[in-house]
C-alpha cells in the first residue's frame, strides 16, 4: 500500500482537481494528512477511498457540517463507531427518501415523453394525460356472493 502519494498524483488517480483536493482538506475533511520536510503534503492509498466517500457524501446530500463531524469521529477511532453508524444510518435513510421522490418525479417525466411521443407520431393529442397514465387503477373490492 503506497504511502507517499503528492497531491498530484492523488488528483491523477482519484479523478479530482488539486484545487478540489485543498478544499476538502481546508475543511477539516480529509484526516491523517502529513508533511515532509519540504512542508509538501504526503497522501496514503487511504486518502483515495476517504475522497470518495466524502464526494459521494456530499454529492447525496450530506451538509459539509456532517461531514465534518464524521471525520472528527473517525480521527478518534473506535469509541465512535456506534455514532458514526447513527450518522451513516440517519443519512441512508435520507438518501433513500430522495431516492423515492426522485423515482416518482422521473414516472412523471417518462410519463410526459411518451406522452408527446405518441403526439407527434398520431398528430392527435393523446386522449390519457400523463398524470392519468401514472395513476394505479383502484383496487377490486371484493363482494360476498
Amino acid at each position: 500500500m503506497r504511502q507517499d502519494l503528492r497531491i498530484g498524483e492523488l488528483a491523477r488517480l482519484t479523478g479530482r482537481s488539486i484545487h478540489t483536493i485543498r478544499w476538502y482538506e481546508s475543511q477539516g475533511l480529509i484526516p491523517g494528512v502529513t508533511r515532509d520536510r519540504g512542508r509538501r503534503r504526503i497522501y496514503g492509498e487511504y486518502h483515495i477511498g476517504w475522497l470518495d466517500l466524502m464526494e459521494r457524501l456530499r454529492f447525496t446530500g450530506m451538509s459539509v457540517r456532517q461531514m465534518r463531524e464524521y471525520t472528527a469521529m473517525a480521527k478518534q477511532g473506535v469509541v465512535t463507531l456506534p455514532q458514526r453508524r447513527a450518522l451513516m444510518a440517519a443519512h441512508q435513510r435520507r438518501v433513500r427518501e430522495t431516492i423515492e421522490r426522485w423515482t416518482g418525479a422521473l414516472a412523471l417525466i417518462d410519463a410526459k415523453v411518451e406522452f408527446y411521443d405518441e403526439w407527434v407520431a398520431n398528430r392527435a393529442r393523446p386522449s390519457v394525460t400523463p398524470h392519468q397514465r401514472l395513476r394505479k387503477p383502484p383496487k377490486a373490492v371484493a363482494t360476498a356472493a
